[in-house]
């Protein structure tokens, strides 16, 4: 009885890899919209440390040229300061508004010397660091970030803003870092905490949104009136407008327990303390998204390990079992090729049938198992009588890249076996 092989039909994509591109197509369009997003978000975003951020002298987007316009036509007086120091003691001639537009340029060890100010005076900070505020020994800490900041009403929240800058200025886009008071302490709160103040001798007014200030947002919504309202009045306003971060404070006061300026150092700011406060700086990337991004993130993190686990590989070699039931050898053979077919495997199916071959052809011409692959091809092409480089290409020759190339190869062997272990069967059909 012979057998006949029947040439493949052409094969479709594999299921495993549909399977394998349904899963990571999808991954990998979320990865790339989460990149473009961040990268786009961090683009759009002004950095508090680069030169000109809330300048009066800048005209840039993320200057503050415009507000400084709009405060001298109300008649307040300007005063640009770069250095710390020299911000401060301009601010001694009287009740002063301090603005600081970047607290995290001002030097750790000065930080306290800016709630050193004349009876009357306010000052005003914009996205202050928790480091800062602890600087400055203000019962005050910052809470949760919003991804962007958001245009609100003053009592978003729902409790009544008592500052009356913020009620004629009206919906404004103050509320990205958010802040609350601590302990016992009394503040006044607007745009769902965006806006606190400290109502003491010498007024501490937070913010945690650059927007009203800068050149790019002023004109939106009620910032223009919100900027206004903060730095203005009868007070004139001394901008600390630093270029970069500030150098430590020197000088001869400094090893007396002084500031380079005179003043007495505050309790608060020991040398451990001046030393310890920069590392407890916030990660801007934690702070950047909302706790339910992070939470969502670990959520996907976790669902694809489970994906992974899922589809992955068994590890280590196949353990034999008995199969429950009786298989017909056909049905085996038929299954193992589907699978080789199914995996694209034409390489180890090519190894198999000339394995299988040889496990027959070496018995049947008396050659031990370490038999070289020459001599083997040698001792069956004179057996066969066939040529020998024919008979070791098809015992020993390349793995095929075709299924065609498999069929021929399987054809070739299975007519080579029978021609030398079964001569009497004659040439399959």
């Amino acid at each position: 009885m012979t057998a006949t092989l029947d040439p493949p039909r052409p094969v479709a994509p594999t299921s495993a890899r549909r399977r394998r591109h349904r899963l990571l197509v999808p991954l990998g369009l979320a990865v790339v919209l989460i990149v473009a997003t961040l990268v786009f978000h961090a683009i759009d975003q002004p950095d508090a440390t680069d030169r000109g951020f809330l300048s009066p002298a800048a005209t840039g987007d993320d200057g503050g040229s415009k507000l400084a316009e709009a405060l001298r036509e109300q008649g307040v007086t300007v005063r640009r300061e770069t250095d710390t120091r020299q911000a401060l003691r301009a601010a001694q001639a009287g009740p002063t508004t301090f603005f600081v537009p970047a607290p995290e340029l001002v030097h750790p060890s000065t930080v306290a010397a800016l709630a050193d100010l004349p009876t009357g005076s306010r000052l005003v900070l914009v996205d202050p660091s928790r480091w800062a505020l602890a600087g400055l020994d203000v019962p005050l800490a910052s809470t949760e970030r919003r991804w962007a900041t958001r245009a609100t009403t003053p009592d978003a929240d729902g409790r009544r803003c008592p500052l009356a800058e913020a009620d004629r200025a009206g919906t404004a886009a103050a509320d990205r870092q958010r802040y609350a008071a601590q302990g016992s302490a009394t503040v006044d709160r607007c745009y769902s905490g965006g806006l606190v103040r400290l109502p003491r001798a010498v007024e501490v007014v937070v913010i945690g949104a650059s927007d009203p200030f800068r050149n790019d947002r002023i004109d939106e919504w009620g910032n223009r009136a919100l900027a206004t309202g903060l730095l203005g009045g009868d007070r004139r306003l001394v901008w600390l407008d630093l270029p970069g971060p500030d150098p430590a404070p020197d000088g001869p006061g400094r090893a007396s327990g002084q500031e380079g300026d005179g003043r007495p150092t505050r309790p608060s700011q020991r040398p451990d303390d001046r030393a310890e406060r920069p590392q407890q700086q916030d990660n801007p990337l934690w702070d950047a998204f909302p706790t339910w991004f992070w939470a969502l993130l670990a959520q996907l993190a976790l669902a694809g390990l489970l994906v992974v686990l899922w589809r992955a590989r068994r590890l280590g070699p196949p353990v034999p079992e008995p199969l429950p039931v009786t298989v017909r050898s056909a049905e085996t053979v038929l299954g193992r090729a589907r699978l080789y077919r199914r995996a694209g495997a034409r390489g180890p199916a090519a190894e198999t049938l000339r394995a299988a071959a040889l496990a027959r052809l070496r018995p049947r011409l008396n050659l031990p198992p370490d038999t070289p692959p020459a001599e083997v091809a040698v001792r069956v092409a004179e057996y066969a009588g066939d040529d020998v480089e024919r008979v070791a290409e098809l015992l020993h020759g390349a793995p095929p890249t075709t299924d065609q190339e498999l069929l021929e190869l399987a054809h070739g062997l299975d007519a080579l076996t029978r021609t030398l272990v079964h001569p009497t069967e004659g040439d399959p059909r």
